[in-house]
């Protein structure tokens, strides 16, 4: 396709708009599709990038007609839509809409799909450029890819696209990680293969970016001569809910930190790329996973729980093994922490603490990097004793923004000093909100931009650091010694206290 002369990437005037494409959806009956996909997509049409003969289609096990995937489409957009409805949006996106009907062995349906994706080609102008976007248990991948390769549906004419999106867990382990990976390698080729990584696309994680590398100020500090430690905490304050077929057996660690935790302390510890463009990303983040190395003892540098009944949100809560779904003997953490060192030689002897849990005091994501104490020499001891160390925290979620601590004299007479924050607010600085995550990332699918998608070797190296973790878990399961309980509505079992306590520090309270 001819490129437009009058569009030059330095003019930021007008956005980057998805040229003529459609997106084939798989899984649109679950949670997923519902309250992330389907309103990411109407949220990017209002907005209005994406084509105007853009075309969703359906696949599910469902015997619907086109207008019954219509009404599941509007019906998970009204619900959970970022930007306001508007009818002649709607009118105009859901025109573009087909559902098939079949399992993933269905070859029936498969050949359906072909002829509907040929004919959006011909009604709706897409051009031969569709994704598909594999919304669906990993178990299913190798079918729905060898059905696609089976019928010609990953393969694009010479001016035209194929693309596959899926979404972690990208694997349990390094061996499924690396059989995955083979999966998809046979059907697409790599720059064709998008890792939905949704941490990655949230503005705030972006801005880790350009908060390092668009200052002066910071820059000089962000090395083992200024920085103590690191802590990277996702917290939830809700349980399981009806995820337990999903998250028995899979667990935290698996869940959170494989990926969205190490991404983040990839991001923050990585050198400076020589462009933004997705190679120089990913070889500074390669770089920083390949320099990990694991505490020697992992009993004493690793903690896990599970949350017990208590009180979170000043509702009466039943523990993990209570819930519907889960096996009364689960070994399965809802609670994960764990020490990790970078041996490189900007980061060697920090250590780079991660934890994430469920049920914990309040939802918040968050990267503390925190100074050393410094030496207050003409202070008298009284006068620093309330006064910590300087930190400077990267809130990604909920209140997104960037804190600052640092210790200030108190009004008075006396030289006391103690900690006061300064603080910098997304939304009292900006007045446009921020888009969802899907929203960044289903574009970029669509305009064919990898910046923010984790590639094969992030994952496997991810796996390379968590496998000897879970492994040595599992042992201890074996032996009988399963997760610490913890109560919900607080902040994680005891052994995750002491995990810092040993190295002189503590957990920041969020």
């Amino acid at each position: 396709m001819t490129p437009n002369p009058l569009r030059v990437p330095q003019d930021r005037r007008l956005p980057r708009i998805a040229g003529p494409c459609g997106l084939v959806l798989f899984g649109v009956t679950g949670d997923l599709s519902r309250k992330k996909v389907m309103p990411a997509i109407y949220d990017l049409a209002n907005r209005g990038l994406l084509p105007p003969g853009f075309a969703l289609t359906g696949f599910a096990r469902r015997e619907w007609a086109d207008q019954d995937f219509a009404q599941v489409v509007h019906d998970a957009v009204k619900a959970h839509a970022r930007t306001e409805f508007r009818e002649e949006v709607w009118r105009q996106l859901s025109e573009g809409f087909r559902f098939i009907p079949g399992d993933f062995d269905d070859d029936v349906a498969f050949e359906r799909l072909r002829r509907t994706i040929d004919e959006l080609d011909q009604v709706r102008g897409t051009g031969g450029n569709h994704a598909f976007y594999l919304a669906i248990p990993p178990r299913f991948f190798g079918d729905v890819v060898g059905q696609l390769k089976e019928h010609g549906l990953a393969d694009p004419a010479s001016d035209s696209w194929r693309r596959v999106v899926v979404e972690k867990p990208f694997g349990h382990d390094l061996a499924s990680a690396q059989e995955l990976n083979r999966v998809l390698d046979t059907a697409f080729p790599d720059a064709s293969v998008f890792r939905i990584d949704h941490y990655l696309g949230k503005e705030t994680v972006q801005n880790i970016l350009a908060f390092r590398f668009a200052n002066t100020m910071f820059e000089p500090i962000w090395n083992n001569n200024y920085v103590d430690h690191v802590q990277i905490t996702m917290a939830e304050d809700v349980g399981i809910g009806g995820r337990a077929g999903y998250y028995d057996g899979i667990g935290a660690a698996r869940d959170v930190i494989q990926n969205h935790l190490l991404q983040l302390m990839a991001l923050v510890a990585m050198e400076e790329p020589t462009s933004f463009d997705a190679a120089a990303l990913r070889i500074e983040k390669q770089k920083v996973l390949s320099s990990v190395v694991l505490p020697r003892d992992l009993s004493r540098h690793t903690a896990r729980g599970q949350y017990a009944a208590g009180w979170a949100g000043g509702e009466k809560v039943i523990g993990f093994r209570e819930e519907e779904g889960i096996d009364r003997r689960s070994t399965t953490e809802t609670f994960a922490a764990v020490k990790l060192g970078i041996d490189t030689r900007r980061w060697a002897g920090v250590p780079f603490y991660l934890r994430t849990g469920k049920r914990l005091g309040r939802r918040v994501t968050e990267v503390a990097v925190v100074f050393k104490a410094a030496p207050h020499l003409p202070f008298a001891a009284t006068s620093t004793a309330e006064l910590t160390q300087n930190a400077l925290v990267i809130r990604i979620q909920p209140d997104e923004g960037i804190t600052t601590r640092f210790g200030s004299k108190v009004p008075g007479t006396a030289m006391e000093i103690r900690d006061v924050n300064m603080d910098f607010a997304y939304g009292g600085s900006f007045t446009e909100s921020s888009p969802e995550a899907y929203e960044r990332l289903i574009l970029d699918v669509l305009l064919g931009d990898p910046p923010l998608f984790p590639r094969h070797e992030e994952v496997e190296l991810s796996w390379r650091i968590l496998d000897p973790v879970l492994d040595h878990w599992a042992e201890r399961d074996a032996s009988g010694r399963g997760p610490d309980e913890y109560a919900s509505g607080g902040w994680g079992p005891d052994s995750a206290d002491q995990m810092l306590e040993r190295d002189g520090r503590a957990w920041r309270r969020p």
